[in-house]
């Protein structure tokens, strides 16, 4: 197992994976940067699926976070989608809804249940057709472990089920910077037959299909075996 990504996205969109962070004003440039990227008015769609065991409460405070967060970076429209369970993932109206967008953006909460929630629905079929028509589709710390190919999933055991695998070999690591203990003690068994990739907060690593690149403040690790290798803005990544 070698240190080189590779990326299998569904077009030529831009899949963006941040460490920690959304919605606050660390990640203000690297989004700014995200939405000049479209190169349009950015028609941004939130989704708080990852905390949808949370409550109402807390769905609501990501929504009201991240519409204030995508106004004041002058975004052309911003909406927040109660897309929290298999029922509304499968929602005929929200999908319509996000098909339409060009910048998803998936915020933090449990990995698996937003993985298990989104898999073979009409949502995540919309949001795959934003990818395919040029556009960005961003997560957040759970929001960017489904698109790794496993997701570790318990405290108890070392355990890993399957994700999205939008970066094949890979296991996604947010947090970086101040990983649990339960998963820094994970590491050594999961680079046996992975590529883990490490993400610091107020940092993304940028994928398209041949290309990756990291922006922020602080960097992403790559670990392989006996190989690993930081990376920050600026610097080339093995592809």
């Amino acid at each position: 197992m070698n240190l080189l990504l590779h990326a299998q996205l569904p077009g030529p969109g831009l899949l963006a994976l941040a460490g920690s962070g959304e919605y606050l004003p660390g990640m203000q440039p690297v989004d700014r940067w995200l939405m000049d990227w479209l190169g349009q008015p950015a028609h941004v769609i939130c989704l708080p699926t990852a905390a949808g065991t949370e409550g109402a409460e807390r769905i609501e405070y990501w929504n009201n976070l991240g519409r204030a967060h995508f106004q004041r970076l002058g975004a052309g429209s911003v909406q927040a989608l109660p897309v929290v369970d298999r029922t509304s993932a499968n929602d005929a109206a929200l999908a319509e809804q996000v098909s339409t967008a060009n910048f998803i953006y998936f915020s933090g909460g449990k990995p698996s249940y937003l993985f298990e929630t989104l898999q073979g629905t009409m949502v995540w079929q919309a949001v795959e057709a934003v990818l395919e028509k040029g556009g960005v589709v961003a997560g957040c710390s759970a929001g960017a472990m489904i698109f790794g190919e496993r997701i570790p999933r318990t405290r108890n055991s070392f355990a890993l089920q399957d994700a999205f695998g939008y970066l094949p070999d890979s296991v996604i690591l947010p947090h970086f910077d101040e990983l649990p203990g339960f998963l820094q003690n994970m590491i050594p068994l999961l680079v046996r037959h992975h590529i883990v990739i490490g993400i610091e907060g107020d940092t993304v690593l940028i994928c398209q299909n041949g290309c990756f690149q990291v922006r922020g403040r602080g960097g992403v690790t790559l670990a392989a075996q006996n190989h690993r290798q930081r990376f920050c803005q600026g610097d080339n990544l093995p592809f």
